[in-house]
């Protein structure tokens, strides 16, 4: 009978392995013939775009190891403060529901046995009773399991609070949020990982805090129980078996990491050309643009399902060796050890009737069964190690990219070569807080890829003294102010300029928040604020609506507490008069005005630079108006070759027009 059934077994298996390599040939001759049918849908290889992409010199660093666990760490310490804070007692709480199901689990083993010995028994009245004690106890197990689950997600939430305000702290911090798109090229999508990757980071921590603590605790409990009963070596088997297949699980199991800190790049890439489709929709739509965005999208899309099919092929062989090691083996070894002791003369378990021998068996060898289940877990729990460490990188780029942005670091891959010249170096020169005054003293006007616009510029502007800037697209003017505004580093030489507060920009395109009417107007202030520091009341912003001639806007919105999408709600000539009316409440000592009234009349423009002149705004102006230069005393015209001139106006100056 055996030899026929061994027989059996091994046709079966041969057939089966046949099954399943005729499967996947077909599968893939079936995927061959499908790409190549549906390969006009992707874009050619004509179609390049490049967002922060790596370099080979330096992979992504996700594995772990000793610097992954410092990371994992410092970032804990974020998460969880200290000892005492909310973050620890649920944390504490979820131990105690672990302990309290591990203690649940063994009740219902033993609970369970003498059923099923009532059963076969044949003792009705026993087995009433011990189902009833069994029903009784289901509510409080119940209660158990749904308070581990509140207290795995609660300390979720608080993780990602806590972890997300530092962040956000540090990203909102001055100009940090400016210089990480517009100066750093180390990190492109920031929105991906201030959102979907501290999310995962931190479901990812804590679903790995119980997957492993749980196990963890049954095996101790087993073990306890097992070595009382079965001896020592029966346990230490099942302990030895652990560290043999968690050894040889995470030694292979190492490309998982980097591959999902790549899987997270590629998902940021991919969001941030939607992204950069929806901002830029009315550019791409007067050019007809869409054909050639979607072949953009479409190869975005076909290098991150590229990864993710490679992804889920790796994460398939390994789940065949992760279910092979960690669950079936485990299985197998735990009922070779549970099976020892019986297979020894004299030993206790022995003792008694064979019933009692089976209840022994039954019993320890659901605690085995237990403890093997447990040891799989802890094995498998590797893998979430692994997937951890990878969004534990990603995370820790952002923390360190953020830190040295507010120690006035950046990287950048540099255009113009500047090493040899010298202008100096970002951040070499100085800023001085000085009412009253804007003063340029020898200051390069250097953008943030090492193009050298002009070399040395030495002006100095005192309240009162109105000035026209002008000159071809390209010539600095934009650059001037970003570098005024201290958007950009100061290359060298000193800037002297009035504190951020009491110098205002207004674009050509004014940003409207999302708020009331009455945020538009006091932005970036808050109602409170204005109403804190006295700035204002809304009978002094009708006033400031007035002269900008939109009092219409509260009768037509309804009120200064109407709430609406702004930026579609007001036209073009709309919103840059409310940018000036925005002005005119903040009434800083100098304005910069950048092309800020193209869409405004021109005797709408008059009223309002007349009212700058009368509430003492000095203004530095960008226009290509030339019924601009009568308020205006200086002119600053750049030529685009890296000259310039700084002269006051004259009756014949206007033939610059610029």
């Amino acid at each position: 009978m055996a030899p026929a059934l061994s027989k059996f077994i091994t046709k079966q298996n041969v057939a089966g392995a046949f099954a399943l390599s005729a499967l996947i040939w077909l599968l893939k001759r079936k995927s061959t013939k499908k790409t190549i049918k549906s390969r006009s849908l992707w874009p050619t290889n004509d179609v390049h775009y490049v967002i922060n992409e790596e370099k080979p010199k330096r992979p992504t660093k996700a594995h772990v190891d000793a610097a992954f666990f410092k990371q994992l760490y410092q970032l804990l310490s974020i998460g969880i403060p200290g000892i005492l804070s909310p973050e620890a007692g649920f944390a504490l709480l979820v131990a105690g529901s672990l302990v309290a199901r591990s203690l649940c689990d063994l009740w219902m083993i033993r609970t369970s046995t003498l059923i099923e010995g009532s059963i076969v028994n044949m003792d009705a009245p026993l087995f009433k009773k011990r189902l009833l004690t069994f029903l009784a106890a289901m509510p409080i197990i119940s209660v158990v399991n749904n308070i581990l689950k509140y207290g795995i997600g609660e300390m979720k939430l608080r993780m990602r609070t806590n972890i997300s305000r530092h962040l956000l702290d540090q990203y909102l911090k001055g100009f940090t949020y400016y210089k990480m798109t517009n100066l750093d090229t180390r990190i492109a999508n920031p929105d991906q990982l201030l959102t979907t990757d501290i999310d995962k980071f931190c479901d990812s921590c804590t679903d790995l805090y119980s997957n492993v603590a749980k196990p963890m605790l049954d095996i101790s409990i087993y073990l306890y129980r097992l070595t009382t009963t079965l001896g020592g070596r029966t346990p230490l088997l099942m302990i030895g078996y652990l560290g043999l297949a968690g050894s040889f699980l995470t030694h292979i199991r190492r490309p998982i990491a980097s591959m999902t800190a790549k899987e997270q790049r590629l998902e940021g890439e991919y969001r941030h050309i939607h992204s950069r489709l929806i901002t830029n929709s009315e550019e791409i739509a007067f050019y007809r643009g869409n054909n050639r965005e979607k072949l953009t999208l479409l190869a975005s899309f076909h290098k991150l399902v590229k990864h993710l099919r490679g992804l889920l092929e790796f994460k398939v062989g390994m789940g065949v060796i992760d279910n092979f090691v960690g669950k079936y083996i485990a299985t197998v070894v735990g009922f070779y050890a549970v099976s020892i002791p019986f297979f020894q003369k004299n030993h206790s378990v022995l003792s008694g009737t064979t019933d009692h021998r089976f209840k022994n068996y039954y019993e320890n060898g659901r605690m085995m069964v237990k403890m093997a289940e447990a040891i799989g877990r802890l094995i498998l729990a590797g893998r979430e190690l692994t997937r951890l460490a990878g969004f534990t990188a990603r995370v820790t780029d952002i923390r360190r990219v953020l830190d040295e942005l507010n120690e006035g670091k950046y990287q950048r891959t540099m255009i113009s070569d500047t090493k040899n010249s010298l202008i100096g170096h970002p951040g070499a020169g100085r800023i001085i807080a000085q009412d009253n005054i804007i003063c340029f003293d020898r200051v390069p006007l250097v953008t943030p890829n090492g193009d050298v616009l002009v070399r040395e510029f030495s002006f100095e502007v005192k309240s009162g003294m109105n000035v026209l800037v002008c000159g071809p697209n390209g010539c600095g003017k934009s650059s001037l102010f970003r570098v005024l505004g201290e958007l950009w580093p100061v290359w060298g030489g000193v800037v002297t300029k009035p504190p951020s507060g009491k110098l205002f920009y207004i674009p050509q395109r004014p940003y409207m928040t999302l708020g009331t009417l009455r945020d538009q107007v006091i932005y970036p202030h808050t109602q409170a604020e204005m109403q804190r520091r006295n700035y204002a009341k809304d009978e002094d912003l009708q006033k400031y609506l007035d002269l900008v001639q939109l009092g219409h806007l509260l009768e037509r919105e309804g009120g200064w507490d109407t709430v609406a999408d702004w930026m579609d709600v007001l036209s073009g000539g709309e919103k840059q008069r409310i940018a000036m009316a925005r002005l005119f409440y903040h009434k800083p000592q100098f304005a910069i005005l950048d092309e800020c009234t193209s869409a405004v009349s021109v005797d709408v423009e008059d009223s309002m630079y007349s009212y700058c002149r009368e509430a003492n705004i000095s203004l530095f102006t960008v226009s290509h108006r030339r019924s601009l230069w009568k308020h205006h005393e200086y002119y600053l015209l750049m030529d685009g070759r890296g000259s310039y001139e700084f002269k006051p106006i004259e009756p014949d100056t206007e033939e610059f027009g610029s």
